[in-house]
């Protein structure tokens, strides 16, 4: 069967659908958070604090999510997920108090890292015809579609927010109120999830992998042993390492192309398309037959390290907006070899627990490198300090690099990988 006829298979397509109208209300859902924290409290440093909420789900809520999706049937963890996500869309702004904003946010975060996992490990299981054969380059670009419906959204979901906040001003809602329709509209875009799972019949796991799952639950493992499997802590580093430099870019970026590069917010709305526009080359690589998994991560986020370290270094509009595509496509396509070679590798309760690794780093490196670079130019000009005659947010963009770079060396193929 061929590429064509793998991905255009109707439960694919329904996931696939499902999760691109879930993203869009997860974007919508994000925008609206910020702005919402900013209305209630009036505080820059309480909408910072909204970024806590992506790191402590990571930190806290891994360990259960590793129990669930080892212990739970994908399907029902998926629909569980979305009911709850959507009860707790409605419930979070009904009151306009910083707790109750806080406390359902954390929430949906913690349900959102049992949903990915138990999703991802079930991308094989419906464009494979066998368990036990498996065509790596079809599954890349699976996986690079899947991620691509959450991304894709960032730029879909600003702008359906901008509009929905601006009818609700044309209403005449004033205060919080603003916000509610957002929210509960996202609480919509997580039914319609709920539906487009519904309808699948199965998700897995297939026959002989629900039997290592099962063996794996009789032995109690939980988040902890993902982290002692060769194959996790061999794509790990560099997972790490892209959330090392995505966070530096997200907490960095609009103050590097507005003070360094001088750029304005039109530049810095074309730096973020670029990215996409980078993001959807690096979808396109990775469909290469024969092209080694590990090498692949490491070479995305060599190139991820090589270009924020020169942007930094360079602090130069052409080159960065440049940078900007060959980022998009490195940290893309090592993301999706790294999802891909623990799908190829693990079976069972394994990969379930490997996903939830993943995706548990992937969040809270992404979170603690916006908080920490953020947290380093802010002293830095507060000290007014230029090293090397950089600004400081240009100076700790081209450190970011530099460490990305180093971090490639921990990525390292498991003993049995030959």
């Amino acid at each position: 069967m061929g590429l064509k006829d793998r991905l255009n298979r109707r439960d694919f397509r329904r996931l696939i659908i499902g999760q691109a109208i879930s993203s869009f209300g997860d974007w919508m859902g994000t925008l609206a958070l910020m702005y919402f924290v900013l209305e209630i409290s009036g505080s820059t440093t309480a909408v910072g604090g909204v970024l806590v909420l992506r790191l402590l789900p990571s930190a806290l809520g891994a360990p259960l999510a590793a129990r669930v999706v080892t212990r739970w049937r994908r399907r029902s963890v998926m629909l569980t997920s979305d009911l709850i996500r959507a009860g707790m869309a409605v419930t979070l702004p009904l009151l306009p108090f910083l707790w109750w904003v806080y406390f359902w946010a954390f929430l949906i975060e913690v349900v959102g890292l049992i949903f990915l996992p138990a999703r991802d490990a079930a991308v094989p299981f419906l464009i494979e015809d066998d368990e036990d054969e498996h065509d790596t380059g079809t599954l890349e670009v699976a996986n690079g579609i899947t991620m691509a419906t959450s991304y894709g959204m960032i730029p879909v979901g600003a702008g359906a927010f901008g509009l929905i906040l601006w009818a609700s001003n044309q209403a005449g809602w004033e205060g919080h109120w603003r916000y509610v329709v957002v929210f509960w509209f996202n609480a919509l875009t997580y039914l319609a999830s709920y539906v487009a799972v519904r309808s699948i019949p199965d998700l897995g796991p297939g026959p002989q992998e629900r039997q290592a799952t099962e063996r794996d639950a009789e032995t109690q493992r939980g988040f902890v042993a993902a982290l002692r499997l060769p194959t996790v802590r061999g794509v790990l580093p560099g997972v790490a390492v892209i959330a090392l430099g995505l966070g530096c870019l997200f907490s960095l970026g609009v103050v590097f192309v507005q003070d360094v590069l001088d750029a304005g917010p039109v530049g810095f709305g074309a730096l973020v398309v670029l990215f996409g526009v980078g993001a959807l080359v690096g979808l396109l690589l990775v469909h290469r037959k024969g092209w080694n998994l590990l090498s692949q991560i490491r070479t995305g986020t060599v190139v991820q390290g090589v270009v924020i370290a020169l942007m930094g270094l360079l602090a130069s509009t052409a080159a960065s907006f440049a940078g900007a595509v060959l980022f998009g496509a490195g940290a893309t396509s090592a993301l999706v070899g790294g999802i891909t070679y623990l799908q190829e590798r693990l079976g069972g309760g394994d990969r379930n627990l490997a996903l939830t690794a993943f995706h548990a780093t992937l969040r809270f490196g992404l979170a603690l490198a916006a908080l920490l670079s953020g947290l380093a130019a802010d002293l830095l000009d507060g000290a007014d300090a230029t090293p090397f005659g950089m600004a400081p947010a240009q100076f700790v963009l081209m450190l970011s690099g530099l460490v990305v770079l180093a971090g490639t060396l921990l990525v390292r193929a498991p003993k049995d990988a030959g």
